[in-house]
């Protein structure tokens, strides 16, 4: 089986063969070449005709999908705040929420 799945930049695929999760960072038609970041981290590269040849499809963005990026913060990921904040009951006085 071969792909039909065309290279994306920022999409993600899944090497069924293979079964490795990717995402496309560029594609330099010049040099015939497709860079390529693996879940772990790692960069790879396929030429045009390897790229073809091979069993990729397309998959939706991996739950963990930050993981090569291990520059960007947790908050930069676009998550609600977590963390549980909760009021001092020493600090609260009942009388400033009654009427």
């Amino acid at each position: 089986m071969t792909t039909i799945a065309d290279p994306i930049i920022g999409t993600w695929y899944k090497d069924v063969e293979n079964n490795l999760k990717f995402k496309v960072l560029n594609i330099e038609e010049e040099n015939d070449s497709i860079e390529v970041q693996y879940l772990n981290g790692d960069i790879g590269e396929y030429d045009m005709e390897s790229w073809y040849g091979s069993t990729f499809d397309y998959i939706e963005d991996p739950e963990d999908w930050s993981a090569p990026f291990d520059e960007i913060e947790s908050d930069d990921l676009g998550y609600t705040d977590t963390d549980v904040h909760r009021p001092n009951l020493d600090d609260v006085d009942i009388e400033d929420y009654l009427d």
